[in-house]
């Protein structure tokens, strides 16, 4: 059931305090945009986590950078010219907790 561990980062330490979601829609949603963008994504250093997700939304994006304006920054530089992508939203994260125990669904 295990198939790994990760250690935890302090991300105040990197200079990276800023935490936002990022909800992303592409067009065409095809599985070779899905799997490029992807790529793209997984090679920013500021991006911590990526989803691909069902719904109006197709991928949601786990970011930290040091400060909002840097955060206006990634995504107008990252984003904006991005020729599939159509739309994005930028949610900061306030607080985040992470569960430590997974118990098996009865």
């Amino acid at each position: 059931m295990i198939t790994g561990y990760r250690a935890t980062v302090d991300l105040r330490a990197l200079n990276r305090p800023v935490q936002a979601l990022l909800a992303v829609r592409i067009r065409p949603p095809s599985r070779e945009v899905i799997e490029g963008f992807k790529t793209y994504l997984m090679t920013l250093p500021e991006v911590l986590s990526v989803y691909v997700v069902a719904g109006s939304d197709d991928f949601l994006v786990h970011v930290a950078v040091p400060d909002v304006d840097r955060l206006h920054a990634f995504l107008m530089d990252r984003f904006s010219g991005r020729r599939e992508v159509v739309d994005f939203r930028s949610s900061i994260i306030y607080q985040h907790v992470a569960g430590e125990a997974i118990a098996p669904l009865e």
